[in-house]
């Protein structure tokens, strides 16, 4: 689920878009509106804006999305009722509100409409809304088990115009290479056969490399600007843990070469040679059954030498 948020000052230009017949609108929720046409829905909205005349952009449209994988769950009633809920820990209250699902795309949406001008005409606080929205939208994915997905995943790439096209190709291309590759030297191999240019970006005068830069088809791009999780740093650290873990893979099969040789023995190789070579892995690798044979082994010698030193006590 995620949420656009747009403000304006044209109540009849939000009205017309959200109830065009080619989308195959339906209205959900209609609240303090007068709902005989899209003419007495907007007059409706302007006539509450002019409670406030200060605010020049009164309008406030909301487009709410949610995952195709969610479809059949997602019920005209269960829509409404999550918008609602948006609506309401957004702060969105005692206001004119329109509510309208559209079925012109793959994935489930609603529009909504509403008046930032309140029924006491007061204005709606819009602080920090797009943060407060995201971590909303977040809440109620999880409150309702709704599909959680990446937004760049979702992307079609195809109906995208440049530099965004460029944007979202850099991001798949990243994601994959920088998830494999061990060292910025096999990063930057990989993507310049991608047609990917890489430049960092210094502190002053320094050697301190402060941020990186991708070039795609003639378009620059910082990694941030990309996705936050390919900034230098982000990256360097993604770099570093997979050469250790590569390390770590490496010497666990070295260990299992060595405890398991891959050559069969060899013919000539005397008896008891597999005893001998299971004795010296337990001295790294000690068994607790052995250990114990030996912590009695040790018991029974130290006891055999006190007795012998008391029998010599008694003979003198």
């Amino acid at each position: 689920m995620i949420a656009k948020i747009v403000k304006g000052s044209n109540f009849k230009g939000v009205v017309n878009y959200i109830l065009d017949k080619e989308k195959d609108a339906k209205i959900l929720v209609c609240d303090g509106l007068f709902a005989e046409n899209k003419e007495t829905i907007a007059g409706s909205f302007e006539a509450q804006a002019r409670m406030n005349p200060r605010v020049t952009k009164p309008v406030g449209h909301i487009a709410l999305a949610f995952s195709k994988e969610d479809e059949h769950r997602l019920i005209d009633r269960a829509m409404a009722g999550i918008a609602l809920e948006y609506l309401k820990k957004m702060g969105i209250t005692d206001t004119q509100i329109l509510i309208v699902r559209h079925f012109d795309k793959e994935h489930p949406h609603v529009h909504i409409a509403f008046n930032r001008i309140a029924n006491d005409g007061r204005t709606i606080n819009d602080r920090n809304e797009r943060i407060r929205s995201t971590r909303i939208c977040k809440e109620l994915t999880r409150k309702y088990g709704l599909y959680f997905a990446d937004g760049k995943e979702q992307v079609k790439l195809h109906r995208l115009k440049e530099p965004d096209k460029t944007k979202y190709e850099l991001y798949s291309i990243l994601k994959l290479e920088v998830a494999r590759c061990g060292n910025w030297q096999q990063l930057m191999a990989n993507l310049e056969k991608q047609g990917v240019e890489v430049r960092f970006k210094y502190k002053g005068c320094s050697d301190e490399v402060q941020g990186v830069v991708f070039s795609m088809n003639g378009y620059p791009f910082s990694g941030t600007k990309i996705d936050r999780r390919f900034s230098y740093s982000k990256i360097d650290a993604v770099l570093d843990a997979n050469r250790h873990e590569e390390r770590q893979r490496v010497m666990a099969n070295q260990m299992a070469d060595y405890r398991h040789p891959a050559s069969p023995p060899s013919q000539f190789e005397p008896k008891g040679s597999d005893d001998l070579y299971s004795g010296s892995i337990g001295l790294f690798m000690p068994d607790n059954s052995n250990a114990q044979a030996d912590e009695n082994y040790f018991e029974e010698q130290l006891k055999r030498k006190n007795k012998k030193k008391k029998q010599r006590k008694i003979r003198f």
